[in-house]
C-alpha cells in the first residue's frame, strides 16, 4: 500500500534541519527498496527547504505511521503538521525511472477536492512528469484530490491537474536523497 508523507517544516528550523541532513538520509537508507518518490519542497526563491515529501510502499497505516513520526526531522521537531494520506500511483513506476536526467528541479502539485467528489480520468502524462496518484483518507477511504511530482522549469497547474478540483497547491520541489 503506497501512501503520501509530506512533512512541513516549522518555520526557522532550517539550521536544525541542516544539523540532522545525515540522520535523514540514513534513515531514508532504510526505507529505500519502499520510496517511489521523495525530496524537500522550497521556498520560490528556492533557497530553502519548506518541507519533505516520501511517497512510500508500506503494509499498512500503522507502518506508515512509524515511517512519518520516527523520522529524525519530525521527532526534533523540524515538521509540523505531517500530512498522512493513501496514494494511488496512476502513472506507475518511480520517480527515478521517469526522471529526464536534468537535475530534478520542478514542482509538488496538490489539487485538493470537495469530499464526495470523484477522481477524473488522468490525462495523458505532460513531459517531465515524475509521480501522480489519488490521495485517499486513511479515516474513511474518501478522495482527497491528487499529488503530482513534475520536473520543469516553471508550472501552469491547470494544464497538469485540470478539472475538478477546489484549489491547487503548487511548491516548488526538487529530487531528493543523498548528493
Amino acid at each position: 500500500m503506497l501512501h503520501f508523507v509530506w512533512g512541513v517544516d516549522v518555520p526557522g528550523t532550517g539550521p536544525l534541519r541542516m544539523e540532522l541532513l545525515e540522520k535523514h538520509w540514513a534513515y531514508m537508507d532504510g526505507y529505500a527498496r519502499q520510496l517511489t518518490a521523495r525530496g524537500p519542497t522550497l521556498t520560490q526563491d528556492r533557497a530553502e527547504a519548506t518541507g519533505s515529501i516520501h511517497i512510500v510502499d508500506l503494509p499498512d497505516l500503522a507502518a506508515a505511521r512509524a515511517f512519518a513520526f520516527d523520522e529524525p526531522n519530525h521527532r526534533a521537531g523540524v515538521y509540523d503538521p505531517v500530512l498522512l494520506l493513501r496514494y494511488e500511483d496512476t502513472l506507475g513506476g518511480t520517480m527515478w525511472q521517469h526522471a529526464s536526467g536534468r537535475g530534478g528541479d520542478g514542482f509538488l502539485l496538490i489539487g485538493h477536492a470537495t469530499p464526495g467528489t470523484r477522481p477524473a480520468a488522468p490525462l495523458p502524462p505532460p513531459p517531465g512528469l515524475l509521480a501522480r496518484g489519488e490521495l485517499f483518507s486513511h479515516d474513511d477511504g474518501g478522495w482527497l484530490g491528487t499529488a503530482v511530482l513534475v520536473e520543469a522549469a516553471h508550472m501552469d497547474a491547470r494544464a497538469v491537474l485540470p478539472g475538478v478540483y477546489d484549489e491547487v497547491e503548487v511548491h516548488p520541489w526538487q529530487m531528493g536523497g543523498r548528493r
